[in-house]
């Protein structure tokens, strides 16, 4: 896209390439270490976009999908194709989470049938896929996005501000796939990332150069790790004791500087484990979701995605995703698509 705009204005196309390289080099060199928690904490104020876009705004970095955004995204359909980036729904307990999908067939006749959807607990967690609202679900030291506190959700019984209503419009934009299998010495050699690897934001630049594209403001990213390819392998394990293949906190600082509207990943987004103490639990949800306003996307499944962008060879599609309206709500189970 980057080389594209620039050809179209007269720019050499080695000149655009070398733009790209410099400004990567720039972001890296410039960017934080985050390995205390010290500085965990100072990018918690550093990057904050509290009142960014005014006092009472629940969209967060949503904001940056523009109607233009939303019109150039609509053109990168040219295949046709779309896949699915949801898993199938978990009905039983597993290890992963004792919370299901309590499916139930209420009524059958011979006019129909009916059934009862129900989960045991929440949706939540590492087993199902979900979008979290953008303030509330997550807090930090009392309080949420833009300000949000847990006195107003109390007293609202439920998100006063940034709930998942928020995004009853749905989510139009560009997507971006970044495999983490592509990256030099991470695949296991079996299609997945082991558990415990830190994606940091300079594994990103480097699957941007691997990958041909670049991240622009408004665009969903997209972390593929291979843990259902692994699941399905060696069978379901406990992340709290085996570990996480996911972003690491660094991360933060990319999506401020590219504008990244929302992430997402194949399980809980966070790397675990982390370097800082048992206090700061997820340190990326907290960093996207309380002082960047940017929304994620737990447990989507990509094995698809990954295999139809290696076939086609391109990393970039339309992304699209429709939260149920639910007024306060803290999330929402979904099924996003990706066409190209």
């Amino acid at each position: 896209m980057l080389t594209h705009d620039l050809r179209r204005r007269g720019v050499p196309v080695l000149a655009a390439l070398l733009i790209g390289a410099a400004t990567v080099a720039v972001d890296s060199q410039s960017r934080p270490a985050m390995t205390t928690e010290a500085e965990f904490l100072h990018a918690m104020e550093e990057l904050s976009n509290w009142g960014r876009w005014g006092p009472d705004d629940g969209l967060g970095a949503a904001n940056l999908i523009t109607p233009a955004k939303r019109k150039a995204a609509a053109a990168l359909v040219t295949e046709g194709r779309s896949v699915s980036l949801a898993h199938d729904i978990i009905q039983s307990p597993t290890l992963e989470g004792q919370w299901y999908l309590d499916r139930e067939v209420v009524n059958v006749s011979e006019t129909g049938a009916s059934d009862r959807y129900q989960y045991t607990g929440t949706y939540h967690g590492v087993i199902h896929s979900h979008l979290d609202s953008v303030a509330c679900h997550v807090m930090f030291e009392g309080k949420g996005y833009n300000g949000v506190t847990v006195e107003q959700v109390i007293a609202a019984e439920g998100c006063p501000q940034g709930s998942i209503h928020a995004l009853r419009e749905g989510i139009f934009t560009r997507g971006i796939l970044f495999d983490a299998t592509l990256l030099p010495g991470r695949d296991s050699g079996q299609g997945w990332v082991e558990p415990g690897t830190a994606i940091r934001a300079a594994d990103l630049e480097e699957l941007e150069r691997i990958q041909g594209v670049r991240v622009e403001p408004g665009d969903v990213i997209l972390l593929h790790t291979g843990r259902w390819k692994r699941r399905a392998a060696l069978g379901p394990w406990n992340p709290s004791d085996d570990g996480v293949a996911g972003y690491h906190s660094d991360v933060a600082y990319f999506l401020k500087e590219r504008g990244v509207s929302f992430i997402g990943h194949d399980m809980w987004n966070d790397a675990f484990p982390h370097e800082y103490s048992d206090d700061v639990r997820l340190p990326i949800h907290r960093l996207a979701l309380v002082a960047l306003g940017v929304g994620i996307f737990d447990n989507l499944d990509f094995d698809d995605l990954a295999a139809t962008a290696r076939e086609l060879g391109r990393y970039e599609f339309l992304f699209v995703a429709a939260p149920l309206r639910i007024e306060k709500g803290m999330g929402s189970p979904l099924n996003p698509i990706a066409t190209f």
